[in-house]
């Protein structure tokens, strides 16, 4: 039986990845990362803890290589990434984290953390467990994909 229309559903997922993203943000600025945009966290898992190249952050975050670009500028101009040559391929740049790209990247896993830790105060550990085990269920591996900005926009 039906007791919800069914376009509540994706209003309280993304309600809840809203609520999230707003409260990381929040205390990133507050840790000291107050430039980040969630369009750069994004970005920067993007870039990966091996580099990449702005083709490669575009096909990853579904965005053309120049909108990559850009997004990689603006990293660059707020000390989060930068640009190095490709020790394979002279020819080519490779993206890279700096250390601060690593430290807000790091303080966001460990807010993320304490976020999910609220939400378990709030409904239970075995509710959140649940739902996460569920949200597996339904969403498969494509629940770690990074191109919602690029899917957003399109």
């Amino acid at each position: 039986m039906i007791d919800t229309p069914g376009y509540e559903l994706p209003l309280l997922l993304f309600g809840g990845f809203r609520t999230l993203i707003d409260r990381l943000h929040a205390e990133l600025a507050r840790r000291g990362h107050p430039d980040v945009r969630p369009s750069y966290g994004f970005a920067m898992q993007a870039v990966g803890v091996q580099g990449a190249t702005a083709s490669e952050i575009g096909r990853r975050l579904g965005v053309s290589k120049q909108a990559a670009g850009k997004t990689v500028e603006r990293l660059e101009a707020l000390g989060y990434a930068e640009r190095a040559e490709d020790p394979a391929d002279a020819r080519r740049k490779i993206v890279r984290l700096t250390a601060h790209g690593v430290d807000a990247l790091g303080k966001s896993a460990e807010i993320f953390d304490d976020l999910r830790a609220e939400w378990v105060r709030t409904v239970g550990a075995e509710r959140i467990s649940a739902l996460e085990a569920d949200l597996r269920a339904v969403v498969g591996p494509a629940a770690y994909r990074l191109d919602a900005a690029g899917w957003f926009a399109s």
